[in-house]
């Protein structure tokens, strides 16, 4: 089992900065690839962002519509996600994601293993 807790979200005003966190505990974080998935009311969950585990190098991938704006990374027990020039269409709830094998812009939500509980990000116009 992977717990994860998300934080650092909240209300910024378009062209603004936040980041957020995904604390991990139980299994060994490093084995599984991480990413950050949203979801604004009315719309189906998507992703935005991922890396692969610290064993298979840490390769990211992103969203075309974060690509540029939006840095994801990780150290030895936490995920992150730096977004810059927030846009009001990146209003939503982002929800960390773990999944041993792949995590990168084919994977459906529905193959996520673990998620967390999810975190609100509003962008003010």
């Amino acid at each position: 089992q992977v717990q994860l807790v998300e934080s650092g979200g909240g209300l910024v005003q378009a062209g603004g900065s936040l980041r957020l966190s995904c604390a991990a505990s139980g299994r060994p974080f490093s084995r599984y690839a991480m990413g950050w998935f949203r979801q604004a009311p009315g719309k189906e969950r998507e992703f935005v962002a991922a890396i692969s585990s610290s064993w298979s190098g840490g390769d990211t991938y992103y969203a075309d519509s974060v690509k540029g704006r939006f840095t994801i990374s990780r150290d030895n027990v936490n995920l992150y996600l730096q977004m810059n020039k927030l846009k009001p269409e990146d209003t939503a709830v982002y929800y960390c994601a773990a999944r041993t094998g792949v995590v990168d812009t084919n994977t459906h939500p529905g193959a996520v293993e673990y998620w967390g509980q999810g975190t609100q990000v509003t962008v003010s116009s």
